[in-house]
């Protein structure tokens, strides 16, 4: 059943909330796109949760009421739905409950902390037929629908490998993430679920993982110019992985932050016929010159018709954020629970990086199909244990 407006209530008001809320929210209700109201902000932190009211007030010009407690909102009658941006280790309960009492659910990425607890999260979404959607920003920036496009166009030929190379040193400590008991592991699956789903988006399924990983340099500093405050991270800081995909293609994806001094960083799709650079552009075997990243995505963006445009980018949108808030509210309204990534495109995703660490536990390569079944959940078995996930 359609409706006319929804209200929103905000779950974790910490700093990437503050994003979808002026890259999303906001820059929707300044174009113009008000179908909504967000009516209450939730934190355990009430200070985080006044500030970010605050600034929702000053553009909407209705307070959300505040409060502490996920429970005190699902008692709300104005609440249709929520956007959740917790602790990976919370998302399994926090989005549960909400599914459960009827709210659409937009969720930051990754699922949950485990696979084990996203299938929890998806079989809520499918019993209440509610909107289930992941927050997955990245794949909807012109520049990825442009390389898209152009591998589908076959302007690189049939791909055949993939290198991901993100090589750098973190040493400044990142709170609940430097935990793999609140994180679920580091930057594989916090930043990496990111970018397998970009892999997967522009190449095909992921099919076999072969993975090793390490901790270099666990200690992290809180006053990190000044090395004091030290904390001791329990994230691994290291994966380096062989991806095999479903077309044949092969993929080497390394992810460290215990790299000092020089950074490497290469995201490259090789086809038969030519490369494309995830930040270049387009290089083709022949031809002396690439083209520009800026000029494919011109390129791709005139070959739009106008409800291809309209499609992919709804009022004009560029953001990757925005439209996703904006297919989110759209499809609250509907009651139709389709959307570009809902739970079980995270969950895919989510199992290609879930794979890596559990391939690299078992020091053995692994199929995703089997980890994504729960067939191999020695990595996880620890933290399904601590959260009490079954």
């Amino acid at each position: 059943m359609s409706r006319e407006s929804i209200g929103i209530a905000l779950i974790g008001c910490g700093g990437m909330m503050g994003a979808h809320v002026r890259h999303g929210f906001q820059a929707l209700w300044e174009k113009g796109f008000r179908p909504f109201r967000i009516v209450a902000c939730v934190d355990v932190n009430e200070t985080a949760a006044q500030k970010l009211a605050d600034d929702i007030a000053a553009w909407q010009e209705r307070r959300p009421t505040v409060l502490r407690d996920v429970g005190a909102l699902l008692r709300m009658d104005s609440v249709d739905a929520v956007d959740i941006v917790v602790p990976h280790h919370e998302h399994h309960t926090v989005a549960s409950a909400c599914l459960e009492a009827g709210k659409h659910v937009l969720l930051e990425k990754p699922l949950a902390i485990t696979l084990r607890a996203g299938r929890q999260i998806m079989e809520a979404a499918h019993r209440k037929g509610v909107v289930l959607s992941i927050a997955e920003n990245y794949r909807r920036y012109p520049d990825q629908r442009a390389i898209r496009w152009a591998i589908q166009q076959g302007r690189i030929g049939q791909p055949q490998q993939v290198y991901w190379l993100d090589v750098t040193e973190r040493r400044w400590y990142w709170g609940w993430r430097d935990h793999v008991e609140l994180a679920g592991g580091g930057w594989t699956l916090d930043g990496g679920v990111h970018f397998a789903d970009l892999m997967r988006y522009h190449v095909g399924e992921v099919v076999e993982v072969a993975a090793q990983m390490a901790t270099f340099n666990p200690t992290r500093f809180r006053k990190v110019n000044e090395h004091e405050e030290p904390v001791t991270a329990t994230i691994e800081d290291t994966t380096q992985a062989l991806l095999r995909f479903d077309n044949g293609a092969l993929g080497v994806w390394v992810e460290t932050i215990a790299a000092p001094a020089l950074k490497i960083g290469n995201r490259v799709v090789y086809g038969a016929e030519g490369a494309l650079d995830l930040e270049a552009g387009l290089f083709v075997r022949g031809k002396d010159e690439p083209i520009p990243l800026s000029a494919l995505r011109e390129e791709f963006l005139a070959a739009l018709s106008a409800d291809e445009r309209e499609r992919l980018f709804p009022l004009g949108i560029m953001d990757g954020i925005a439209q996703e808030v904006h297919e989110f509210i759209v499809a609250c309204l509907s009651g139709d629970p389709r959307v570009e990534v809902d739970g079980e495109e995270g969950y895919r995703s989510q199992a290609v990086c879930i794979a890596v660490y559990e391939s690299a536990t078992l020091r053995q390569p692994v199929s995703v199909a089997a980890v994504m079944a729960l067939a191999v959940e020695t990595y996880q078995h620890p933290l399904n244990e601590r959260w009490h996930i079954t």
